[in-house]
């Protein structure tokens, strides 16, 4: 259980303590006068109010008067207000006729005479709104009247807060300060405030607390004001950021009441300033020195003292109602309080204060975001700058990856003047951008709009690709290509554009096994016929046709495609001619080439234009961590499901599961897709191989067959046969083996092997070794497995993972043939090898495979990222990021020593000898050890 609450706050405890010691004196006969000063909203009258209390419980008379503006026009209202208290005083009408000093020396008569019979408190609440008859007669009192000498106390509570229309004097102006008592109250600490929220709700959880502290600035009217609003259970965990949410309303009535106090000066620049601020809530600085900067530019578009305006938010800020942001710029300290401010103020109001303030901003030379997020809350601008402007933040946002943003802004442009061109370019970028993110259904439309606005022969180009690629990302691969081959038919005369939208059509063809074959077809009879119409890019992909297709080999498709990476290409060509380069260069196991090619290719995408070779890129870059067996370099969750069907994503993801032996989640991924719904693709054909995998893997040998089977023959249909993209001939091979069907398994595993070789590369000659020497058997079945493991020894470290199950496969038919020792040597090795992958499917089929053998399972040392202490992984992480030894000493604060231990270490658990191998180890994924 906490302590009980102080009944006030600590900042109000030394006044109140000042008012009671006065009162004290005063009934003993010495009075005096306190002046009480603090900005709106501190507490002022709390103060008062308690210090009343106190003297009449002590036999004090209290005479109480709360100055307003309504009774400024009223001559001694104040006064009156006081006296009106006393007993037997006559109505105001029975005042003496006469001058004000006749009145005045009356009133204070007429009070001396009450203080014979009792000490009196004279509480003055607000005296700097005070009749200028009443103010003079209590400064007159305070200057020539020996309280010293009475049982008076006079208590004055004046507003004293920085202001951009400079107030008049106060009230102890002119008066000797001997004269008086004077106490300023401070603003509310966190600390205090805290403890005042908690004391009206006993279990807020703290963001909700710290929410309402902030919300209050360090004021008590504001802090009082909003936890009535929020009255009741604690029900939600964040203040809400609008005044529309909070009921009755005080809150914002009390920042209203805050604002009139001030005057109309300080609430024009406050609201300027929440106006700006609510254009910052994720944008960028406003000019080099945020302050001084800011104080220029509310003072612009408020009309004001730019010294005063600097001032008021050094003061604003002191008393906690603004808070400087990591910029350096003052800020509301809660979005409610802005909102507040703002309250009352009409949106067009608003609107035009935003464009005032982007203008402002423009001239003053602040960040283009800065600018581009007032456009955003305000009307359009009717000028070319506005819009320049917009889509120079798009720009900008799209370089941040922050693709909301930029949607935003261009969105926003759209109301600008724009000529058609710019248009054009501006609906291509926005419908390219809408389209990828998946939250609107205007990408489309607009692309289509784009398409039918004049433009640039270029420019049509991008936004025909943008459309095609939008159309065939949503099943509707042959209206994509219609589209390419209508644009493409508009421009006669110009052969690279036409390449570009030749080159379009077959790589988005893939989605459809029939639009597939029509376009091969009619790319190849351009190309017998009037060859010089084919550019580089589409005869590369007619080179990657003939790839899949089984009619060339790794070596010659290799030699073709760098022959035409060394021929100029057009700007708008070049990523389909460096995209399926980079696919080839994947199959025919030149992975560090493909790679390179993949990241010079998305290097060349512009971010916020859709294009049918950044996901063709993204893909390639998925197979290449596939085919290294780098499985902790793909998704450690499974990608959400697309409306559309599976993604190649989805399979490799579905794969890595399979082989990092997370089945469950594996079976979840599988059975998420409804196949029969998802509309026919290569993506399809590639899931339904991981899917056969992922069955097989669960013992369900008769639905991974068909799964295979289905695979090959939607392959085949598209003229896909060679091994290189899946080789679901071996897989099929496997489970009718199992299944008991031998000479089918054969059939199909030398057919594999066939096309295998003659495309040539050690990884697909060497799973189809493997899979027919376990399918052949005997002393044939050994040589061929011998075969398989001598050709990936000797292959780039990127069929390890063939390598592995090429092992196991030996191990398992030297084990047959009874020779255990040469068994176990495969086993172990291949046991090592797997761990060291993170291939957990694969250690476990050597560890069973071992153990059938007669021999122990392996309890192998732990290796991989998996086994590596907290210390060695961060060791290795700053390492592989670049870091010498001595750096990450420094950093970690430990000896160079220990540095090198620990890198020694553990390049023996993942397996590697150089710093250089680190990035790839730490990214294929660790291990759990095997007992």
């Amino acid at each position: 259980m906490s302590e009980a609450p102080p009944e006030q706050p600590r900042e109000h405890r030394d006044a109140v303590a000042l008012l009671a010691d006065a009162a004290a004196r005063a009934r003993s006969g010495a009075g005096g006068l306190v002046l009480l000063r603090g900005a709106t909203g501190t507490g002022r009258t709390t103060v008062l109010e308690s210090a009343a209390q106190d003297a009449a419980a002590h036999g004090m008379r209290v005479l109480r008067a709360r100055c307003a503006p309504a009774d400024t026009t009223v001559p001694f209202s104040a006064v009156l207000q006081l006296l009106n208290r006393l007993p037997d005083f006559a109505p105001p009408d029975a005042l003496p006729r006469g001058s004000e000093r006749e009145t005045g020396t009356w009133l204070r008569r007429l009070l001396h005479e009450h203080a014979d019979t009792a000490p009196l408190l004279l509480a003055v609440d607000d005296v700097h709104l005070a009749d200028a008859p009443s103010y003079r007669w209590l400064v007159e009192t305070a200057r020539n009247v020996d309280l010293s000498a009475l049982p008076i106390l006079l208590a004055v509570a004046e507003r004293s807060q920085y202001d951009i229309d400079p107030p008049a004097p106060g009230f102890s102006h002119t008066l000797s300060p001997a004269l008086l008592h004077t106490h300023t109250l401070a603003p509310l600490t966190a600390q205090s405030a805290a403890a005042l929220v908690r004391a009206e709700f006993p279990g807020a959880p703290g963001p909700w607390v710290a929410d309402c502290v902030r919300a209050a600035g360090g004021s008590p009217l504001l802090l009082r004001a909003l936890l009535d609003d929020l009255g009741g259970p604690v029900d939600r965990p964040v203040v809400p950021e609008t005044s529309a949410a909070l009921y009755p309303g005080g809150y914002p009535a009390a920042v209203s009441w805050w604002l009139d106090s001030a005057g109309p000066g300080t609430t024009e620049v406050a609201r300027a300033l929440a106006a700006l601020d609510e254009g910052w809530e994720r944008g960028g600085g406003v000019l080099g020195r945020p302050a001084e900067d800011l104080g220029g530019l509310l003072a612009e578009l408020a009309g004001a003292d730019p010294a005063r305006v600097a001032g008021w938010l050094t003061a604003m800020t002191g008393l906690g109602l603004l808070r400087p942001d990591p910029r350096g710029r003052p800020r509301y300290a809660h979005p409610l309080l802005r909102d507040a401010v703002l309250t009352g103020v009409p949106v067009a109001r608003r609107r035009a204060a935003h464009r005032a303030a982007a203008e402002a901003m423009l001239h003053r030379g602040a960040p283009t975001e800065t600018v581009a997020r007032q456009l955003l809350l305000s009307d359009p601008v009717d000028d070319l700058w506005a819009s320049s402007v917009l889509q120079d933040g798009a720009s900008l946002a799209l370089r941040d990856d922050r693709p909301d943003d930029a949607v935003a802004y261009l969105r926003r442009a759209l109301d600008e003047p724009l000529h058609d061109t710019r248009r054009q370019r501006l609906l291509t970028e926005l419908g390219s951008l809408e389209v990828a993110g998946r939250t609107s259904s205007a990408g489309i439309p607009r692309l289509t709009e784009a398409l039918r606005l004049p433009g640039t022969p270029q420019d049509r180009v991008r936004a025909a690709l943008a459309l095609g690629t939008a159309l065939a990302g949503r099943g509707k691969t042959r209206a994509a290509v219609e589209v390419l081959r209508t644009v493409d038919e508009e421009l006669a005369g110009h052969p690279d554009l036409a390449g570009t939208l030749q080159s379009a059509s077959a790589l988005l063809s893939d989605q459809d096994q029939t639009v597939r074959r029509e376009v091969y077809r009619r790319i190849s009879d351009t190309a017998e016929h009037t060859p010089e119409l084919v550019g580089p890019a589409t005869r590369a992909l007619l080179v990657r046709y003939a790839a899949t297709a089984g009619l060339t080999s790794a070596a010659e498709a290799m030699q073709r495609v760098r022959t035409l990476l060394a021929e100029p290409a057009d700007p708008l060509t070049e990523p389909f001619l460096v995209g399926t380069a980079a696919a080839i260069a994947q199959w025919a196991d030149e992975l560090d080439e493909a790679e390179r090619l993949v990241e010079r290719g998305l290097a060349g995408q512009r971010p916020g234009l859709l294009h049918p070779m950044h996901q063709a890129l993204l893909n390639t870059r998925a197979d290449i961590a596939a085919a290294r067996g780098a499985y902790g370099r793909l998704p450690s969750e499974p990608p959400l499901l697309p409306v559309t069907g599976p993604s190649n994503e989805h399979a490799h993801t579905l794969i890595a599961l399979v082989e990092c032996d997370r089945r469950a989640e594996a079976r979840r991924l599988a059975d998420g897709f409804d196949l029969h719904e998802a509309p026919d693709s290569w993506e399809l054909n590639r899931f339904l191989y991981a899917r056969g995998v992922q069955r097989a893997a669960d013992g369900d040998r008769a639905a991974a067959l068909h799964d295979f089977l289905e695979c090959g023959r939607r392959q085949s249909a598209r003229d896909v046969v060679s091994p290189v993209v899946t080789p679901w001939r071996t897989a099929a091979a496997e489970c009718l083996l199992a299944l008991g069907d031998p000479r089918e398994a054969l059939q199909l595993a030398e057919e594999e092997l066939r096309l295998a070789r003659e495309w040539g590369t050690p990884r697909t000659v060497g799973r189809a070794l493997r899979t027919l020497a376990t399918v052949t058997g005997g002393r044939r079945g050994r040589e061929l497995a011998e075969e398989a493991v001598r050709l990936l020894r000797d292959a780039p470290a990127a069929t390890e993972p063939e390598l592995v199950a090429a092992l196991i496969a030996q191990g398992r038919l030297l084990t047959a043939a009874g020779e255990s020792a040469r068994a176990r040597e495969c086993l172990r090795e291949a046991a090592e090898r797997a761990e060291r992958l993170g291939a957990l499917r694969l250690r476990t089929l050597a560890g069973d495979a071992l153990r059938e053998g007669g021999a122990r399972r392996p309890t192998l040392v732990r290796t991989g990222s998996g086994s590596l202490t907290g210390s060695e992984l961060r060791i290795a992480q700053l390492a592989a990021d670049g870091r010498t030894n001595t750096e990450i000493a420094g950093l970690l604060h430990l000896a160079r020593r220990t540095v090198e231990t620990h890198l020694t270490s553990t390049y023996k658990k993942l397996g590697i000898r150089r710093r250089g191998e680190l990035r790839e180890a730490l990214g294929a994924g660790g291990a759990t050890a095997a007992g």
